[in-house]
C-alpha cells in the first residue's frame, strides 16, 4: 500500500547541510536526520521520489544511458 505524503511536509534538499569533516557514518546519519525521508523529498518546486529495483541498473548506469 502506497503511503501518501503531503508535499508541504517534505524537506527541500537544498536546505541540507552536513559537516564534511565528520566521519562517513556520521555524515550519513546527519543527512538522514535532516532529510527525514531519503526516498521522497523536494528540490525546489519539484518532488523527488526515489525507487530502486533489486537487481536493477544502478543510478550511475541510468545516468550514463541518458547522456549517451
Amino acid at each position: 500500500m502506497k503511503e501518501k505524503i503531503n508535499s508541504i511536509e517534505l524537506i527541500d534538499i537544498s536546505t541540507i547541510s552536513v559537516d564534511r569533516n565528520l566521519p562517513k557514518e556520521a555524515r550519513i546519519l546527519e543527512y538522514i536526520r535532516q532529510i527525514k525521508n531519503p526516498y521522497k523529498y523536494k528540490c525546489g518546486k519539484f518532488t523527488i521520489t526515489e525507487r530502486h529495483t533489486p537487481g536493477g541498473p544502478s543510478l550511475e548506469d541510468c545516468l550514463r544511458r541518458l547522456m549517451a
